[in-house]
């Protein structure tokens, strides 16, 4: 079986995870070369953890540049669906607030304030790290969710959110609207309070 020929069609219509110049910046080559070597090297039949140390220790593609190579490898080859991961799918969402960082993550930590922009969510904080970070579960149906924060300058924050172990493509886009809505609610209550 001809691997690349039968991707053909495929390859026309998928999205790289990142731009072939800034794979080929940071790797030495574009994606039409490394489907071609990850094609000859029979990349369906390593899977991804095996791809991934191929690319590491036979081409020096460093760590997270192997890992994007692979899902996008996997994602041209119909063996990985936009936003999957090993464990499930994923989504993210982010914003940049006109607020300092101690503000921004206040309204995520105490539960008073982010009940006003995040009601009745079915969180729970697992661990958290002052200003930097913090790890939840969604209790319903137990997927995951880490939100990073940092610093833009003194009055500019931003937070980043990435729901994971998501059951479905429909739950991507249905999470992505939520926390992009949730987001947008925070960033108004956020910066409406700095100017009120």
């Amino acid at each position: 079986m001809n691997i690349a020929r039968d991707s053909s069609a495929r390859e026309m219509t998928w999205k790289p995870p990142v731009s072939t110049d800034a794979v080929k910046a940071k790797t030495g080559r574009g994606w039409e070369e490394w489907l071609s070597i990850l094609d000859q090297e029979q990349g369906p039949a390593l899977g991804h953890t095996a791809m991934a140390e191929l690319l590491y220790e036979k081409y020096s593609v460093s760590g997270w540049w192997a890992q994007m190579v692979t899902v996008g490898y996997e994602q041209a080859r119909g063996l990985r669906k936009v936003y999957e991961k090993a464990d499930g799918f994923s989504a993210s969402a982010s914003r940049t607030v006109a607020i300092p960082l101690e503000k921004l993550y206040a309204a995520w930590s105490d539960a008073r304030q982010r009940a006003r922009w995040l009601p009745d969510a079915p969180i729970e904080i697992r661990r958290s790290t002052d200003g930097k970070s913090m790890r939840m579960t969604w209790t319903t149906g137990g997927s995951s969710i880490d939100v990073g924060f940092s610093a833009k300058g003194a009055d500019k924050s931003r937070v980043a959110v990435e729901h994971a172990k998501l059951a479905s493509a429909q739950a991507v886009s249905r999470q992505k609207a939520y926390w992009g809505n949730a987001l947008d609610r925070l960033k108004e209550l956020l910066e409406g309070s700095r100017q009120g």
